[in-house]
């Protein structure tokens, strides 16, 4: 560690395949580590189990101490329950589940409880890359945003996907959802953080338009982002592998999450 940091102490709220696999990559880091844990109260033995050395605790005022930084990876009711309180204590928060920010007046209330405080609350990139690309390409003049989200079919397991499909028996590909950013993230809030993640760095929830598709001769997560505008024009494609407990979630993720909370510990970050 370098002598002018000092250990960056996180509390993370969610411990699931994504909590988990932050806790391991972060096992051996110089700068950065894991310290607290929020989890409901059916998780806390478990948790205390499994992570001995990480303090357990079921909300910010049960913690026994203040968090350096709050990372939430436990989907969009922490957003409310968690990361808003800490965000009017002051606290910088790192934010996973982007897709509650589909709630209308959720991302403002955020704002206006960081703008408070003072703390600040950061979005991470997730599943998906040139997110700078594209928030850059916004103050160039962009103008257009497709999101295309294609998974294998387990992946779309528990969602209204089911309704539509046989997604244990589907042999072609079929798509699940056309329209907006928004309502992706609302009918899907476990699959549709990676559109609501192009959407905010881009031209809004309601202008990016988004399809989601199961694909059975896939076995990745992918996602295919075209963009146009004054700027030019921009076009990538991820094919990432998912985290071996959660099909829904590409280990993308992790490394995001891992790569923002560095980049907060360090004096020099990229």
């Amino acid at each position: 560690m370098n002598g002018d940091v000092t250990m960056l102490d996180v509390t993370m709220v969610g411990c699931g395949a994504i909590g988990r696999s932050v806790i391991a990559a972060l096992e051996d880091d110089a700068d950065v580590r894991v310290t607290q844990v929020i989890v409901p109260a059916g998780e806390v033995a478990a948790v205390r189990a499994d992570f001995p050395h990480v303090a357990v605790a079921t909300g910010l005022q049960a913690l026994p101490a203040r968090p350096g930084i709050l990372l939430e990876c436990a989907g969009h009711r922490a957003v409310l329950e968690q990361l808003l309180p800490a965000l009017e204590q002051g606290i910088d928060c790192v934010l996973c589940s982007v897709g509650a920010l589909s709630e209308p007046g959720l991302p403002e209330k955020l704002e206006a409880a960081a703008c408070a405080s003072g703390a600040r609350v950061q979005l991470i990139a997730g599943a998906i890359g040139a997110i700078d690309a594209i928030a850059a390409a916004r103050i160039g003049g962009l103008d257009s945003v497709v999101y295309t989200g294609r998974k294998p079919p387990h992946g779309w397991k528990d969602t209204p996907a089911e309704d539509a499909f046989d997604l244990d028996r589907m042999t072609e590909a079929g798509v699940l959802f056309e329209g907006s950013a928004r309502d992706a993230a609302r009918l899907f809030p476990k699959n549709a953080n990676v559109a609501a993640t192009v959407s905010l760095a881009g031209i809004g929830l309601d202008r990016t338009r988004v399809r989601l598709i199961a694909d059975p001769a896939v076995d990745r997560n992918q996602h295919h982002v075209r963009a146009e505008g004054a700027f030019g024009e921009l076009e990538f494609r991820i094919a990432g592998r998912t985290l071996p407990g959660n099909p829904k979630t590409s280990a993308l993720t992790v490394y995001s999450a891992v790569r923002a909370l560095r980049n907060h510990a360090r004096p020099l970050a990229i």
